[in-house]
């Protein structure tokens, strides 16, 4: 099993109280289907910066700022967009990205820590 992340991009805002309701039940339910697949549900996230290999900071978020992010075990990525296809927030105008969290040996771990 590898691990994926989902990265939320977009979606609309709730315009009411029962609408996030419905939503939020949406994605419960979502999660709770996937089972044991979901490593960490995750968050969604506030306004993001980026800093730019010039070290200037860009603060409004990027061309596609995430939303959100998931971490979900699957045999494939083809396993793991099968699941994504069914998240709620495609029904808001969002999209997923997903990609796989590559694993790093004790190796690489221990250089990177030199």
């Amino acid at each position: 099993m590898s691990k994926f992340v989902f990265a939320y991009h977009g979606g609309s805002h709730y315009s009411n109280a029962s609408e996030y309701d419905r939503i939020m039940h949406a994605w419960q339910q979502w999660l709770q289907a996937m089972g044991p697949a979901v490593v960490d549900g995750g968050n969604p996230v506030g306004l993001s910066s980026t800093v730019r290999a010039d070290g200037t900071i860009m603060h409004s978020g990027g061309l596609n700022p995430i939303s959100g992010y998931s971490l979900i075990e699957a045999d494939s990525i083809d396993e793991a967009l099968e699941l994504a296809r069914a998240c709620p927030i495609l029904l808001n105008g969002g999209s997923i990205e997903v990609a796989q969290a590559m694993q790093m040996t004790p190796l690489q771990l221990s250089a990177m820590q030199m």
